[in-house]
């Protein structure tokens, strides 16, 4: 694995670039398996797929972690809040719409 300062030709890149992409989705897959165990725990427990406490203490762990490899954290907060919105989808897809359960 080449680091991009090493790569001299745009085939390199795109190569590298693909291999991080195929990286990436099998991160989000692993991810969402995660998300669907998260579903099967808090049926048992009547949880809510929501959890905003959960969700913010994410979005400041990502935010963190954008700072500390310089991406930008705003931007990967928006990212992260696409992603935490598909991911209570999902959970919602197994428990039911949050608004339909119990309080």
């Amino acid at each position: 694995m080449p680091k991009p300062a090493d790569c001299t030709t745009m085939a390199q890149i795109r190569a590298e670039i693909d291999r991080l992409d195929e990286d990436l989705v099998r991160l989000f897959a692993e991810r969402a398996g995660y998300i669907d165990r998260a579903a099967e725990i808090k049926a048992e427990v009547d949880l809510p797929a929501r959890i905003n406490g959960r969700v913010e203490e994410v979005v400041q762990n990502v935010r963190r972690h954008a700072a500390t490899h310089g991406l930008p954290p705003d931007l990967v907060e928006k990212l992260w809040r696409r992603l935490i919105d598909w991911s209570i989808a999902r959970e919602e897809s197994k428990l039911g719409p949050d608004s339909l359960r119990k309080s």
